[in-house]
C-alpha cells in the first residue's frame, strides 16, 4: 500500500503520527492495520472519553460482557478486562513498527482511572497492575500531569515503566514533568533497571488553550484582543519545545544518562483538533511541526492533513522569542495565564472523571440486561 503523501512529509520532518482513538472493531476490522500502511500512523492514544464512546457503540464488546458477566464480574472488572484487551490487542499490531523503530514508536496508551488522579499512592499502584495486566513492552501507562501525578510519574519511571504523562497545560508544569522523569530515570538506573527499554511522551494540550484564552478575549473585544485570538496555544506549545529542548538537547543532567541508554521524554502534541471554525482544520498540525515530536489525532484531524495539509519542514524551532511575546501580550490585556492553565486542568480531569462515570453506567446497564 502507498502512504499519504502529506502524512508521509509529516513523519520525515520528525513528527510521529499517532491516532487518539481506538475500538474494537477499528482492530478486529483491519483498519488500524490499513492506517499504519496508508496514514504513517505508528502509535494509539486512548483515554477515558474514547473507551466510553468504544464500549457503547454496537455490539463489539457483547459476547465478551456476557461472558463475564456469567462469572459474576462486577462493572470495575468488566472495564479493566475490556479496555486492556484492546489496549494489548493493539500493542500486538503495532509490534513490527515498535522492533522498526527500535522501540520509539509502536506505542499504544491506556490511562489510570481518573477517579484516582489526585492520589499518588493509588496512581503509582494501577499503573504498575495495568502495565501487568497489559504486559507488552510497547504499552505507554497514562498518568495526568495534577499535583499527585507528578510524584506518581517519577515512581512509576523508577520502576522501568514507560509511561504517557497526559493533561499538561502550562510551561511550567511541563517542565516539573521533565524533571520527574529524570528523576524517574535515575531511581530506575539504581535499581538496575535497563534505561533503554523506558520510554516516555509527554502529552501537552493543545486547542484547549486557545478555546478557553479566546473566550476571555472575546470579553475584553478590543481589536488587540481580537487580534490574539487563535495564537495563544501555538505559542505556549512552541515555548515548551523549547523547554524540551533546554533539557533534552543540552542539558547536562540528561546529558549525563545517554550513555546508560536514555530516551529523551518527546513533546507530545494532544488535542489537536480545531475548536474553532474560524481556524485552519489542520492548524495544531502543520505549526507544530519539529523533529523528536509526536501529533496525535483524531481521525477527521489526519484526514484534513492527508487532504490538504501543507508540511513545510519546522514550524517550532527558534520562535521562543515571538511566542513569548504573544504571552506578553496577552498579559498586558489581563489574561490571567495562571488561571487559564489552572482552570484547563480542573476541566480535563472532570471531563475524565464524568467520561468514565458514562461508562461505568454504560457497562452496567449491559451487566444488568445479561443477567436479567
Amino acid at each position: 500500500m502507498t502512504q499519504n503523501t502529506n502524512l508521509e512529509q509529516l513523519s520525515a520532518a520528525g513528527v510521529s503520527v499517532w491516532l487518539d482513538d481506538l475500538s474494537r472493531t477499528r482492530i478486529e476490522s483491519g483498519n488500524l492495520k490499513e492506517l499504519i500502511d496508508t496514514k504513517s500512523v505508528v502509535g494509539v492514544t486512548t483515554n477515558p472519553s474514547i473507551f466510553q464512546a468504544a464500549l457503547s457503540a454496537g455490539t463489539a464488546y457483547d459476547e465478551q460482557v456476557n461472558q463475564l458477566a456469567a462469572q459474576g464480574a462486577d462493572v470495575d472488572t468488566v472495564i479493566r478486562t475490556v479496555t486492556t484487551d484492546d489496549v494489548r490487542n493493539a500493542c500486538d499490531v503495532f509490534a513490527p513498527v515498535y522492533q522498526a523503530t527500535a522501540g520509539v514508536d509502536g506505542r499504544v496508551s491506556i490511562e489510570v482511572d481518573p477517579r484516582i488522579a489526585h492520589d499518588t499512592d493509588k496512581t503509582v499502584a494501577q499503573a504498575i497492575e495495568l502495565w501487568k495486566i497489559v504486559d507488552r513492552p510497547n504499552l505507554l501507562i497514562k498518568i495526568p500531569a495534577t499535583e499527585a501525578g507528578i510524584p506518581a510519574i517519577a515512581k512509576v519511571i523508577g520502576e522501568g515503566i514507560s509511561v504517557n504523562v497526559t493533561l499538561i497545560f502550562s510551561v511550567e508544569r511541563y517542565e516539573a514533568v521533565m524533571n520527574a522523569y529524570l528523576e524517574g530515570l535515575e531511581a530506575a538506573a539504581a535499581a538496575g533497571h535497563d534505561l533503554d527499554s523506558i520510554h516516555s511522551v509527554a502529552s501537552f494540550f493543545v486547542s484547549r488553550v486557545d478555546t478557553e484564552v479566546d473566550k476571555r478575549l472575546d470579553a475584553i473585544g478590543t481589536p488587540e484582543a481580537t487580534e490574539l485570538k487563535g495564537k495563544a496555544a501555538l505559542a505556549n506549545a512552541r515555548l515548551a519545545y523549547s523547554a524540551y529542548q533546554q533539557v533534552f538537547e543540552v542539558g547536562a543532567r540528561f546529558q549525563s544518562m545517554l550513555d546508560q541508554g536514555a530516551r529523551p521524554q518527546r513533546p507530545l502534541w494532544a488535542s489537536t483538533g480545531v475548536k474553532d471554525p474560524s481556524l485552519p482544520d489542520t492548524l495544531y498540525v502543520t505549526e507544530l511541526v519539529a523533529p523528536n515530536t509526536v501529533n496525535t489525532m483524531p481521525e477527521k484531524t489526519m484526514d484534513a492533513v492527508a487532504d490538504h495539509g501543507e508540511i513545510t519542514g519546522d514550524t517550532v524551532t527558534g520562535t521562543g522569542p515571538d511566542s513569548q511575546a504573544v504571552f506578553d501580550r496577552l498579559a498586558a490585556l489581563g489574561i490571567d495565564l495562571t488561571d487559564v492553565f489552572l482552570v484547563l486542568e480542573n476541566e480535563g480531569v472532570e471531563k475524565f472523571e464524568s467520561a468514565w462515570g458514562e461508562l461505568l453506567d454504560a457497562t452496567r446497564g449491559q451487566l444488568d440486561a445479561a443477567t436479567s
